[in-house]
């Protein structure tokens, strides 16, 4: 037993992330997919070969991460990248100039800056619209657009999107549905069962969940979209390493462990936040006090291990105090390892985002954001207590 022929369309979510893309390999059996770090593949004559010619168009490690992450999305294609950036890159190289994109208000800040200072110069244009509010998303689509990209749950602000709503009032004016899914990940969130059409992963984060690799990832059940993209990532080039794609497929493997460790800590530090500041300073969808609780109970199976919080007054000093002060915590950017991390978002992961549009969504200079990782709890809330006591 072991690798697809195993598998069943019933087959748990720990399952498909242990087997689903990877078979034994042939040759020797190896129960974990090789590393097949070749840049070309011989040819036994003129226009033969076994499937394989050059490494950037085809790759047997990347292909066996493709299956895997598309399995556990429910889609039919997986395409990986060598960033979520590129990823987005690849995705919005299927427009043309004079195509729209509404997009959510609260992207992560490196999205925004590709969308407002680099794809917009080649004539795609761009919405950012509260994705919270699906009205105002629905009142932004033009006869040209394209796309509705959304992240839920938000970066930093952990802000929901409604997307089976979304999805039926998109569709029906013949617009796909792209979700960033980096936060929830497939295990808590599927949002092609929702009704939308491309799911977005920075592989980076928690499908890795080892901070020791970059990547990205795009997943669909649309074959024309598929075809498409798939063109392009030969076409633009942007592809993982095999040694990369070996690394996620091992971290895809204890994903369904890592995310409920995740999950149960940052629930226990979410409340301890919303006890010692008030809960309308702290942003967690597992919070009852959080507007969207509701939603996220029903199109999610978790909560996640995010968490953003407003310390003191909510200036950049009042941050500063916070975030030197942690220990155990690591000051750091980046998310979804297994170690804990403290971000300062407005100069960190949103650097690029105008203070004045920061601002405008209740985003402070001072906001800390928490990657909750899988410590022990009674460590973690340790270091959380000290570190909320700066003076």
């Amino acid at each position: 037993m072991g690798g697809d022929s195993s598998l069943t369309p019933r087959s748990g979510f720990s399952t498909r992330a242990i087997h689903a893309g990877q078979k034994p390999d042939p040759s020797t059996g190896a129960v974990v997919t090789p590393i097949y770090q070749t840049s070309t593949y011989a040819q036994a004559a003129l226009g033969k070969n076994q499937g394989f010619e050059y490494a950037r168009t085809h790759n047997a490690t990347r292909a066996a991460l493709e299956g895997n992450l598309a399995a556990l999305e429910g889609g039919r294609h997986g395409l990986c990248f060598a960033s979520g950036l590129a990823a987005t890159s690849t995705l919005i190289h299927t427009l043309s100039a004079g195509d729209h994109v509404v997009a959510g208000d609260n992207l992560y800040g490196g999205t925004y800056r590709q969308f407002s200072r680099v794809m917009s110069r080649f004539g795609v244009e761009f919405t950012f619209v509260p994705s919270a509010d699906v009205d105002a998303l629905e009142r932004a689509f033009r006869p040209n657009t394209r796309f509705l990209y959304v992240e839920t749950p938000t970066n930093p602000m952990m802000q929901l999107t409604d997307l089976a709503e979304v999805a039926r009032r998109a569709h029906a004016h013949r617009i796909r549905v792209v979700v960033d899914n980096t936060f929830m990940t497939p295990y808590f969130q599927r949002p092609l069962e929702l009704g939308c059409d491309v799911v977005l992963h920075s592989v980076t984060k928690y499908l890795n969940g080892h901070s020791d690799l970059i990547g990205g990832a795009l997943i669909t059940s649309d074959d024309e979209l598929a075809e498409k993209l798939r063109f392009l990532q030969n076409a633009i080039g942007a592809v993982p390493g095999p040694m990369d794609c070996w690394l996620a497929l091992r971290g895809t493997k204890t994903l369904a462990v890592r995310m409920e460790r995740h999950d149960a800590n940052a629930r226990a530090l979410a409340q301890l936040l919303a006890e010692r500041l008030g809960p309308q300073r702290v942003f967690y969808p597992g919070l009852p006090s959080h507007p969207q609780h509701a939603l996220a109970k029903r199109q999610a199976t978790g909560f996640g291990g995010m968490i953003s919080f407003v310390p003191g007054d909510g200036s950049l000093e009042a941050g500063r105090c916070v975030f030197d002060r942690f220990r155990l915590f690591t000051r750091a950017e980046s998310l979804g390892g297994v170690e804990s991390l403290v971000c300062h978002p407005a100069s960190m992961t949103h650097a690029s985002v105008p203070r004045e549009a920061r601002l405008a969504i209740g985003f402070a200079d001072g906001l800390l954001r928490l990657s909750v990782g899988i410590e022990d709890l009674s460590d973690l809330r340790d270091d959380l207590v000290q570190a909320l006591q700066a003076k």
